[in-house]
């Protein structure tokens, strides 16, 4: 098997930016998805209107057309999927990276499973990691989080039209889905474990929950924290209490937040801050100490996913490329 010269793990905006600038500069990259493109956005509740203008999604100079100020998730799929056909970049599908790991020569094996359980082994003399952070849930570790009526992904209000719904969380997602789902018939209860809504909630997301909570719309108990979900309820207790309160719940949504794989990183032999679960990297070049393993997008976020979206996150894959190309077509 020919090695190639950049293998791109995730075929998400960073992903595919990267393969692009890679391969405009003359290299031959390949990106590994463990999804479908754009795996990350297809998980984003389906009539989401992203907050940003259509520019500052686009990757590869290609524009984003909508007749619309904003564009919306089904827009945003249909984009990169036409990225994807338009610079014929070869994306391999449906197979999961399982390791990466530098050789004795310079370059790098990368291991995949795909769904069949097969394993493949590729080389190539450079690895960007550009796999984001939204397939790991911040687990709240009680029982019954893994019940099925429990998601840690929120979809559409609709199927939950007169349902009682618990959200576990106090930021944007948790805010978003609560007032979604009270507008589509809904009886939702929020639980939070802060004292309040958190600061990052969008200022015009803010004032609209805090009315809802106001006049009961929306049912909240701050400063509390789920002790067990069972197949109709769910437990919780305030904060530093022994008592606990039961909330009835045909559905339940843990809306807490995701974070990188740091232990896939340190497995690849990238140094990760302990505090922070920043990996070590170059700010200029985004190379970590692992020389030629480079990492784009949201995983260079830590523990502070907030801090990295498609719009800062693709511009990270064009300056790799720059490197590689001075490295390797020198």
């Amino acid at each position: 098997m020919p090695q190639r010269d950049v293998l791109i793990v995730g075929a998400g905006p960073a992903g595919l930016a990267t393969a692009i600038a890679a391969r405009q500069l003359g290299l031959d990259p390949l990106v590994i998805e463990q999804g479908t493109i754009a795996d990350a956005v297809l998980r984003f509740p389906t009539n989401m209107v992203f907050f940003t203008t259509p520019e500052l999604l686009e990757i590869g100079n290609v524009p984003l057309t909508t007749p619309f100020e904003k564009p919306t998730r089904v827009e945003a799929l249909r984009y990169y999927r036409g990225v994807v056909d338009m610079f014929q970049l070869p994306v391999v599908l449906y197979e999961r990276v399982t390791r990466v790991e530098a050789v004795d020569d310079g370059s790098f094996e990368v291991e995949t499973a795909d769904r069949r359980a097969q394993v493949r082994v590729r080389t190539a003399q450079a690895v960007v990691l550009a796999m984001g952070y939204y397939e790991r849930p911040n687990l709240l570790g009680v029982p019954g989080e893994d019940l099925p009526h429990v998601s840690h992904f929120y979809g559409e209000a609709y199927p939950h039209y007169r349902q009682r719904v618990v959200i576990v969380g106090g930021k944007n997602s948790a805010c978003e889905a609560a007032l979604e789902l009270y507008r589509a018939g809904a009886q939702v209860t929020l639980v939070h474990r802060g004292e309040a809504l958190g600061d990052s909630v969008k200022y015009w997301v803010r004032p609209d929950m805090e009315n809802r909570i106001k006049e009961g719309a929306v049912a909240a108990r701050f400063s509390t924290e789920v002790v067990e979900i069972r197949p109709t309820e769910v437990i919780v207790r305030a904060r530093g209490s022994a008592e606990t309160e039961s909330i009835p719940a045909e559905a339940v949504l843990l809306l807490t937040g995701y974070q990188a794989d740091a232990d896939f990183l340190r497995g690849a032999g990238v140094e990760i801050d302990p505090e922070t679960n920043i990996p070590r990297h170059d700010p200029e070049t985004y190379e970590t100490n692992v020389p030629n393993l480079f990492i784009a997008g949201g995983q260079l976020a830590g523990r502070r996913t907030g801090t990295i979206f498609i719009e800062n996150g693709r511009f990270h894959g064009e300056q790799i490329a720059r490197v590689l190309g001075t490295r390797f077509r020198a």
